[in-house]
């Protein structure tokens, strides 16, 4: 049971491209792919649960999966004929049924090689089953391999993920508020939640700095993943963060910061910059008591040498309820007022040119009986 690693090395890559790239290592029988793309690929069929299916579709298209090798893609508990040809690629949850299938699948001979691939570890006991079912089946020498993906989270966006799909609402806030709650229950959601966030970091390759706030479900998390990343850590051959497992090579000092809330937090509303007119104004200039006060000359560009430095003109401006504009936009988002801007500009150089038009009609009409004379 070998750990497959973080499969890129640069830290400034999106969490998207870190699980494609992971994906695309994966159909390549835990392999770089080649970058030949003359080369024909190997042909293969990839079986997969219904986690494995939502892990993939927001990757990978079904043209890209057959570029990969990909001829036939099959749920792990549809009806499946044998296909004896050809190596099979697993990825699925290790759980009591999918094991039981897949032992099945060993005593039924379906294909011609094995490479099975676990979403999240899969425990020792259960490895020994499938072994046990290999070495019933006469089927050791088709197990060619067993990987542990880490890979138990849907990425969405570049940096966006959500921990499942299957069986959300068992990890849901309905679920962890509940007021029959047992505490079993609620240690089996940690758990999982766990799991999906140290899938999260080893396939980020980073180890992150933890904080949350105390007494809730969130410090639950935060103290089991800490243990959790603390384990893996102590082993040092085995690390999925150091040494030969890291894709860089060596343990990476840039730590992301992880901040774990509970959901009665709202912390992104905080943290959003309002961008309304007197939100800017008040932040960016001199605001005080409804009056802005502007300066002007501050001798951006150099003075020549021996000459005076420009005196700061100051200007005062009033934002009151006598200021049409100001009490039409104040509340207005910061590109709507651009806009009006330039919309009350356009409207005084109209103007203008309008009193301008008027002026030269009104200077021709004076200067005409003149010249009659």
């Amino acid at each position: 049971d070998s750990p497959s690693p973080p499969t890129t090395s640069n830290m400034a890559a999106s969490v998207r491209e870190k699980q494609t790239v992971a994906l695309k290592r994966m159909l390549n029988f835990n392999a770089p792919p080649l970058k030949n793309t003359a080369t024909e690929p190997v042909w293969k069929v990839l079986i997969y649960d219904r986690f494995g299916q939502d892990i993939i579709s927001p990757l990978l298209s079904v043209k890209e999966l057959r570029d990969m090798g990909i001829t036939l893609h099959l749920l792990l508990h549809s009806d499946r004929d044998p296909i004896p040809d050809v190596p099979a690629i697993y990825f699925v949850m290790p759980t009591e049924e999918n094991i039981d299938r897949i032992c099945q699948d060993l005593r039924n001979q379906l294909h011609e090689s094995y490479f099975l691939n676990f979403i999240s570890a899969i425990s020792r006991s259960k490895l020994e089953d499938v072994a046990s079912a290999a070495l019933a089946a006469n089927a050791v020498a088709q197990v060619t391999k067993v990987y542990d993906q880490y890979l138990n989270f849907i990425t969405l966006e570049d940096d966006m993920f959500t921990l499942c799909h299957q069986n959300k609402e068992l990890i849901s806030y309905h679920a962890i508020n509940r007021a029959d709650i047992q505490d079993t229950d609620m240690e089996a959601i940690m758990d999982t939640i766990v799991d999906s966030l140290f899938c999260f970091f080893v396939t980020l390759g980073a180890v992150p700095i933890i904080r949350c706030p105390r007494g809730n479900a969130a410090e639950m998390v935060a103290v089991k993943l800490d243990k959790k990343l603390r384990e893996n850590l102590r082993d040092a051959r085995n690390s999925l963060f150091t040494g030969d497992n890291m894709a860089a090579g060596q343990f990476s000092f840039q730590r992301p910061l992880f901040v774990l809330a509970d959901r009665n937090v709202d912390m992104a509303t905080p943290l959003h910059h309002t961008w309304t007119y007197q939100a800017l104004i008040h932040d960016v200039l001199d605001y005080q008591l409804n009056r802005v006060v502007m300066e002007e000359g501050l001798g951006a560009e150099p003075s020549p040498a021996g000459a005076r430095p420009k005196k700061k003109n100051r200007k005062a401006y009033d934002l009151t309820a006598a200021d049409r504009f100001w009490q039409k936009h104040k509340g207005s988002p910061f590109p709507e007022v651009a806009e009006s801007v330039q919309e009350e500009l356009d409207t005084y150089r109209a103007q203008e040119d309008e009193v301008k038009r008027l002026k030269c009609i009104m200077v021709r009409r004076t200067r005409v009986p003149a010249a009659s004379q």
